[in-house]
């Protein structure tokens, strides 16, 4: 029931963009980015890097299209408000989300960069 009413609330959302049929695919592009983020944010396991990786995430996933900001959004939010699920308290939390907007409007991720970070990332 849930994924219908998602699936419906969608083409609701995105009815009036010209090119609807896009958005599923932008919202599958842009969950694997933020996948690539997470994934890269444990691969690196650098200290205070944890804001620069949420950025860069919602950053990539935004710049595939109203699909990809979508997913960006709905993944950020499950993170931040399921218990248990990498949140980490309400001030981390409140950190967390401004650098998730800060990146999904087009905010460049570097601003979060900490110092040393190795260039592959």
């Amino acid at each position: 029931m849930k994924l219908i009413l998602a699936v419906l609330v969608m083409f609701l959302v995105v009815g009036t963009q010209a090119q609807w049929y896009r958005f599923p695919v932008e919202a599958v592009q842009g969950g694997r980015d933020m996948w690539n983020a997470y994934r890269d944010m444990r691969e690196a396991n650098w200290k205070d890097s944890d804001k620069y990786f949420h950025a860069r995430g919602n950053h990539d996933a935004a710049e595939r299209g109203p699909g990809g900001r979508w997913a960006a959004r709905v993944i950020s939010d499950a993170v931040e408000t399921v218990p248990n699920s990498g949140g980490s308290g309400t001030s981390d939390s409140a950190a967390d989300q401004e650098a998730n907007r800060w990146g999904r409007n087009g905010g460049d991720p570097d601003r979060y960069r900490p110092r040393g970070l190795p260039s592959k990332y």
